[in-house]
């Protein structure tokens, strides 16, 4: 194995991450803005405000992302194992 294998590798790993993620941190970060924009027109500052809507955001892109999140680091997952043999001979 040489140092391009591991960059790619190390590359694919970091990409494969921002895949998964992509969908949460955006949701979460759309109900944030939104809830910040309420708090702000109504002058509520309320600290469950704003960590609710974020909590049950963050489960319901659970709910309906979360089997494709995980067969996308299942495949991934298996890719690099059935690609030790070949790195390491």
């Amino acid at each position: 194995m040489d140092a391009s294998q591991v960059f790619t590798y190390g590359q694919q790993g970091l990409l494969m991450l921002l895949t998964v993620s992509a969908p949460m941190l955006v949701v979460i970060l759309v109900v944030g803005v939104l809830v910040s924009i309420f708090q702000a027109a109504t002058q509520i500052n309320e600290a469950t405000l704003s960590f609710v809507p974020k909590l049950l955001a963050a489960v319901a892109v659970c709910a309906v992302a979360g089997p494709w999140m995980m067969q996308t680091l299942v495949d991934y997952l298996r890719n690099m194992l059935l690609a030790i043999p070949q790195a390491a001979g």
